[in-house]
């Protein structure tokens, strides 16, 4: 799947006017899939101290995570966690060294 293919189904979805934020996890999934083929992506990964991300991005070699991302619904105002989301985003950034927060359209690397 190639950008102009994710923005094409995320967009079908979105349309439907019932999707919801664990909706475009397929959809996100297969471009990283695709994008990165040296590296495993879980969606769903097991809970880890701080807590449970989204998805874990990790060595296809190792299995050492690599990064991580935690995806909030189209348009969630607070991708940076200054607000509602603020204590959750808090404690990945005090725990994860690479950690990206998305909407499925933005995403912000921290």
């Amino acid at each position: 799947m190639n950008i102009e293919q994710y923005i094409k189904a995320i967009n079908e979805q979105f349309r439907t006017g019932i999707a919801r934020e664990h909706s475009y996890r397929p959809m996100l999934q297969q471009l990283l899939d695709e994008q990165l083929p040296s590296f495993v992506v879980t969606n769903e990964p097991a809970r880890i101290d701080c807590g449970a991300p989204d998805f874990i991005i990790s060595s296809e070699k190792t299995n050492t995570p690599v990064f991580y991302i935690e995806a909030k619904d189209i348009d969630d105002r607070d991708l940076d966690g200054r607000k509602e989301n603020k204590e959750q985003f808090s404690r990945y950034k005090k725990s994860l060294d690479h950690i990206i927060f998305t909407d499925y359209l933005d995403f912000h690397l921290w």
